[in-house]
């Protein structure tokens, strides 16, 4: 009681020093890592802010993209429904009767070679056959009866102009955009097909003058869809349908225009993109910019940034360990020595192998123990464990294989322990002693019986015992101490005696000594 009232007093004295040393470390640590956090949260918002601006400019982009393409592509084709437009009223004024051919093949070659895009003009009769065109020469037997923009006209009498899908050509191949519109006589009658077509190549060339990226995508489609050019132009690509497309199924039957970040239909590539449908005619243009294009420069310099965070990190690493180097040597030296003494004395009464304790920690207890039965009047048990033909197992499966048994039998042992003030100790070789405070006769044989069946359990094969399995013999010692004084030595004594007789008896097998002699 001494030695511990001593302890607690020198505890405040000795934790008071340390305890301030700890409290500055903390301190300084925590301050540091304020720092850094406020770098990091810093930082942090400057990322998320260049992330957001380069969305912001990658809209920008695409919306200026998306009105460039939508008003040439509506130039283009006013110019056409222009032409058609007053090339019409020329003919139905005139009366189909009386068409000067070479005058008219004049004036279509003339407005084809003043109009960039157009591909050709064309006057169709009512059952197909070429009138007159800007063309020098015309295709025998040419009947353009089966195309569907005669077809439509020859079945619907709107004036309305129409745009008619990709075909390509029957004059040149070349792949072109019809814009048609119908010719009727004075009493309304199906007269034939005026047709003024577009270059498609027209359109990819200048598709191709915009500085995107090289998964950027332009598309000029019809409203139900129909692509007529897209860059990257792939011909296989015109004449798809994006009908199913984000933009056409979500966006476009709400709004005439718009931003959306979508995966396009035709190449699976994510990208944001600007629609806009045209005022004048059923077309819809799209520009996108890939998501990939967008996000690498950010992504770039988020990189960099990380990478100076870092470093900063690492300056406040070397700064914290040159200020704080020596205080935290000094709370490491005592905590050190602190446990490096707890160490020491469990290595002392501890039994390396096994875990156990050792015989240093039998005699510490011992008398305490001793003194304390004697004074509370109840029963001490000392038993003696020796495993049987320990010898010839470590000659004959080697000391690796020995030494496992015997971690095994501890481990037995540290389960039976069941009781704080029971104690298991290695005392030396193969033999173990068990240390029973208030506990009799029977509740020691139970015990070492309990023992000897669970390491019957183990089946722990012993070529060189006759019983062909590892087994132990017992010697148990029961004190008294309300009818005579004994010692350490005695009651070992006694349960060596009792060990003696068991073995001698034919091992595996425990005696009990009742009475120790004093």
């Amino acid at each position: 009681m001494r030695a511990a009232a001593d302890q607690d007093d020198q505890g405040p004295l000795a934790l008071t020093g340390e305890g301030r040393r700890v409290s500055v470390f903390r301190l300084v640590l925590a301050f540091m890592l304020l720092v850094l956090v406020t770098f990091a949260t810093v930082e942090g918002w400057r990322i998320w802010r260049d992330y957001r601006d380069a969305f912001i400019n990658a809209e920008n982009m695409v919306t200026n993209l998306v009105q460039a393409t939508a008003q040439h592509a509506e130039d283009a084709i006013r110019q056409v429904d222009a032409i058609t437009a007053a090339l019409a009223e020329r003919l139905e004024g005139d009366g189909f009767d009386h068409i000067d051919r070479p005058r008219l093949h004049a004036l279509l070659a003339q407005q084809k070679s003043i109009i960039p895009q157009l591909h050709g003009l064309f006057v169709y009769g009512p059952d197909g056959r070429w009138i007159v065109t800007d063309k020098t020469a015309t295709p025998a037997a040419a009947n353009n009866a089966d195309r569907d923009y005669f077809i439509y006209h020859r079945d619907h009498p709107s004036r309305a102009v129409r745009i008619g899908s990709v075909v390509r050509s029957r004059s040149t191949g070349n792949l072109i955009i019809p814009i048609s519109r119908r010719l009727q006589h004075a009493d309304g009658s199906f007269a034939g097909v005026l047709l003024g077509t577009i270059k498609v190549d027209w359109f990819v060339r200048y598709y191709g003058e915009f500085k995107i990226d090289e998964r950027g995508a332009l598309v000029l489609a019809k409203r139900d869809g129909t692509i007529l050019v897209r860059r990257p132009f792939v011909e296989r690509v015109v004449g798809r349908s994006l009908a199913n497309s984000e933009i056409f199924r979500n966006y476009l039957p709400y709004t005439p225009q718009g931003l959306v970040e979508a995966v396009a239909v035709v190449d699976g590539t994510p990208r944001l993109y600007a629609y806009r449908a045209l005022t004048s005619y059923p077309l819809v243009v799209e520009a996108g910019l890939s998501r990939e294009s967008i996000v690498a420069p950010w992504r770039q310099d988020a990189l960099k940034s990380l990478a100076v965070l870092l470093l900063l990190v690492l300056g406040f690493a070397v700064f914290g360990w040159v200020v704080l180097r020596q205080l935290r040597e000094r709370i490491v030296m005592e905590r050190a020595l602190h446990q490096a003494h707890q160490t020491l004395k469990a290595l002392a009464l501890t039994d390396s192998l096994t875990g156990l304790g050792n015989r240093r920690r039998l005699d510490a207890v011992f008398d305490a123990e001793l003194r304390r039965a004697r004074r509370q009047g109840y029963p001490l048990v000392v038993v003696m464990l020796d495993l049987d033909y320990f010898k010839a197992y470590n000659d004959r499966y080697g000391h690796p294989a020995g030494d496992a048994c015997l971690q095994r039998f501890a481990a037995l042992l540290r389960q039976a322990m069941r009781r704080p003030a029971d104690l298991a100790v290695r005392y030396g070789g193969e033999e173990f002693t068990l240390l029973l405070p208030d506990t009799d006769s029977q509740g020691a044989q139970a015990l070492v019986r309990e023992l000897q069946q669970a390491l019957r359990g183990q089946m722990l094969e012993h070529a060189g015992s006759p019983l062909g399995r590892v087994s132990f013999s017992a010697g148990i010692a029961v004190a008294d101490l309300s009818q005579q004084a004994l010692t350490p030595q005695q009651l070992l004594g006694a349960a060596d005696l009792a060990l003696y007789e068991a073995k001698h008896q034919g091992r595996d097998r425990y005696e009990v000594m009742e009475r120790v002699a004093g």
